[in-house]
C-alpha cells in the first residue's frame, strides 16, 4: 500500500486511513492509487464485513491537490481517461469504488471535507460527521463541476435544487447543516466510535443479506417501479435457502462476526 493510504483489518472490519495530514489529505496521484488499491484489496478479502474510511490530521480531505496539478497539467488527462471499456474514469473510481464494494462503507468525517474529499465520502453508504466539520462542493471555485461520481451519489441524498445550489456556490456548510440537508447520516462528537458500533452490529447479520440490501437500494433508488420490484424478487430468490440465510433464520445470529458460507451471491 502507498503510505498515502493505510489499510488495516480489525475483527472483520477494514479501516482505510487517508494519511497525508501535512497537506490536509489533499488528493494527489499517490492518494488516488492508494485509495483505489485499498478498495481492490478489500474486494478480494471475503472475510471483511464492513469498511470504515477515516483520515489523519486536521481534515478528512481538502480535495484535489491543485498545486500538484499545476506542476504537471498532464495529470488532468490521466484522471479523465476511461480505460478499456470502462464507463468510469480514474477521478470517478476513487469515490465510486466504495459504492461498488458489496460490504457497507462508513466515512468518518472531521475538519475540512471539500471537493473530491466530499465526493469520496458521498461514495460511502454512511457518513458520520463531527458537528463542526466543513463541507463544500468546492469545484466551482476553480471553474469546474463536481466530476468524481457526484452526479450519481449526490442525487440520492438531496433534492435537485439543493444539489444545484451547492455546486453553483461552493459555500461552506457545517456538519449540522449537512445533516439537515441529507448529506450526512449522523452528527456526533464521537463519529469513529459510533462508526465501529454500526460496523460491529452489521457484522452480526448475514453477509449475503447485507450485500443484497446494499445492491437493492443502490440499483433501484432512481429506477422505475418495474425494475425495482423485479430486482427485489430476484435478490430474494438468491438468498432463500442459502447457508447464510438458513443460519440467520434458525439461530438469529450470535453477536460474533457471522462466518461466510461456501456459497455467495
Amino acid at each position: 500500500m502507498s503510505d498515502r493510504v493505510l489499510l488495516s483489518i480489525e475483527n472483520h472490519i477494514a479501516i482505510v486511513t487517508l494519511n497525508r495530514p501535512e497537506k490536509y489529505n489533499g488528493l494527489d496521484m499517490a492518494m488516488f492509487d492508494g485509495l483505489i488499491g485499498a478498495a481492490k484489496r478489500i474486494r478480494k478479502n471475503k472475510q471483511i464485513r464492513a469498511v470504515i474510511i477515516k483520515a489523519e490530521g486536521e481534515a478528512f480531505s481538502a480535495g484535489l491537490d491543485i498545486s500538484g496539478i499545476k506542476k504537471n497539467p498532464l495529470l488532468i488527462g490521466k484522471l479523465l481517461v476511461k480505460p478499456g471499456l470502462s464507463y468510469i474514469n480514474l477521478a470517478q473510481e476513487v469515490a465510486f469504488c466504495w459504492r461498488q464494494l458489496s460490504v457497507p462503507v462508513i466515512a468518518v468525517v472531521h475538519g475540512k471535507c471539500y471537493g473530491g474529499g466530499l465526493q469520496i465520502a458521498l461514495g460511502a453508504d454512511f457518513r458520520f460527521s463531527m458537528p463542526d466539520a466543513e463541507f463544500s462542493v468546492m469545484e466551482i471555485k476553480w471553474g469546474l463541476i463536481p466530476d468524481m461520481s457526484a452526479s450519481v451519489t449526490l442525487r440520492e441524498l438531496v433534492s435537485i435544487d439543493v444539489a444545484k445550489e451547492l455546486a453553483m456556490t461552493g459555500r461552506l456548510i457545517s456538519g449540522i447543516e449537512a445533516k439537515e440537508l441529507g448529506l450526512v447520516t449522523r452528527v456526533t462528537d464521537t463519529p469513529l466510535e459510533e462508526a465501529f458500533d454500526l460496523a460491529n452490529e452489521i457484522a452480526t447479520r448475514s453477509p449475503d443479506a447485507v450485500a443484497a440490501a446494499k445492491q437493492l437500494f443502490n440499483d433501484t433508488w432512481v429506477a422505475d417501479e418495474k425494475t425495482a420490484l423485479n430486482l427485489e424478487t430476484s435478490l430474494q430468490k438468491k438468498l432463500i435457502g442459502r447457508w447464510n440465510q438458513i443460519a440467520a433464520a434458525s439461530k438469529n445470529l450470535s453477536k460474533k462476526p457471522f462466518e461466510y458460507g461456501k456459497r455467495r451471491l
